[in-house]
């Protein structure tokens, strides 16, 4: 198979940008090592999943530990407010918080998860889980696709990288050493 372009990795960050690049109409992958797309998002905020914050963007940033201003560039394209139509045109009711923490009414994480996976089926994105990449592969200094660990080698004139952190051991993330 061939690809424009093939994601690694299934959470939040990985699910965004497979709705994002096949609805500019590139013929996209979502590839993760795990049983289910979004296992770690399914946990997040005590399993009720804080989307965004309602608060000022400079205010947001300042709350950012180290030097948050790195977001001020994405925030420009993508900013909180789009994030909560996002999520609301998806059809998540999403209600505000203490310090301005958004959650969905449902208080529950899976509403999101699930949102976002069937989003990236109606958008056509193919997936794989259960299946490791072993190596992105290159031909010419360009981006030529992956092999996966079962050997596998799956084209793409594009790869995303968005395995995430190394945070929840007992989701696939490998603990820090």
């Amino acid at each position: 198979m061939n690809y424009d372009i093939i994601i690694i990795g299934g959470g939040p960050s990985g699910l965004m940008a497979a709705i994002a690049a096949s609805e500019h109409g590139a013929r996209t992958l979502l590839i993760d090592k795990g049983d289910r797309l979004g296992r770690k998002l399914g946990i997040s905020g005590g399993g009720r999943c804080n989307v965004t914050n309602a608060g000022d963007i400079n205010e947001i940033i300042r709350h950012i530990p180290g030097n948050g201003r790195f977001l001020h560039s994405a925030f420009a394209h993508f900013d909180n407010y789009a994030i909560m139509r996002f999520f609301e045109q998806l059809g998540i009711a999403l209600k505000e918080e203490d310090r301005g923490r958004m959650f969905p009414v449902s208080d529950k994480a899976k509403t999101v998860v699930d949102a976002l996976v069937n989003q990236v089926r109606r958008q056509g994105v193919e997936t794989l889980v259960n299946r490791p990449v072993a190596e992105v592969l290159y031909d010419d200094d360009q981006v030529a696709g992956v092999r996966l660990k079962d050997g596998q080698t799956i084209s793409a004139q594009r790869v995303i990288i968005a395995t995430g952190g190394k945070s929840v051991p007992k989701t696939g993330s490998p603990v820090c050493t």
